[in-house]
């Protein structure tokens, strides 16, 4: 007769204990930390209303700025419903309760993530451009950044875009991503967002390396 499995209190199925140990760890380096979070144009700006829950479910304060371009395929409805803060797309246009300004946001801000960063947000960080909303925070702020490229696997080749990258990254300007993966196109190659957590993952050791 076969013998029967105990059923300890506290016993985890098979792969389950990391899954809900990582979980701890975000819930720890995120409860309580201010993240602006820009939101570029491109398909993977739907990922990036799954990263603002993350977000602000682990516990961080989160406010979402949207170049107009990235408010053509995500609105900012969907950032303002996850994140429960007023998101801001133009310098002109503040939404109705919005009392923080791109200067005033670049002081309230500990970290900010660029997600999905395309080629067009990584050359004006690059090159020091600021005409919309998103750049010009970018320019203001002087805490630690993060970017998560995503764009066509020949725009990411692009000798430009590669000297851009180089540029940022001495400004110790952090970078997740991308991945190879199939892109919008239909192509397979890298170029491809990398997954909300990973950019969480990678906003975590930059909050760590602030604090320390």
């Amino acid at each position: 007769m076969p013998r029967a499995r105990s059923k300890r209190k506290g016993t985890l199925r098979r792969g389950s204990a990391t899954p809900r140990r990582g979980s701890a760890e975000t819930r720890g380096a995120f409860a309580g930390r201010r993240i602006a979070f820009a939101v570029t144009g491109g398909i993977a700006a739907y990922k990036a209303a799954a990263l603002a829950s993350r977000l602000v479910q682990a516990g961080a304060e989160v406010h979402a700025l949207l170049t107009e371009a990235a408010a053509r395929f995500v609105t900012p409805l969907t950032f303002e419903s996850l994140t429960g803060r007023p998101a801001a797309v133009s310098l002109w246009e503040k939404p109705e309760g919005h009392a923080i300004g791109h200067v005033a946001l670049a002081d309230w801000a500990e970290a900010a993530v660029v997600a999905p960063a395309t080629a067009d947000a990584i050359g004006k960080l690059a090159g020091g451009l600021a005409d919309d909303l998103v750049s010009t925070f970018l320019l203001a702020f002087g805490g630690p950044v993060l970017l998560a490229p995503a764009m066509n696997a020949r725009m990411w080749a692009h000798p430009a875009v590669r000297e851009n990258v180089t540029k940022l990254r001495r400004r110790k300007v952090r970078l997740v991503g991308p991945v190879k993966g199939r892109l919008a196109s239909g192509a397979v190659g890298p170029g491809r967002m990398a997954e909300p957590e990973a950019i969480a993952s990678a906003l975590v050791t930059l909050l760590k390396r602030r604090r320390g």
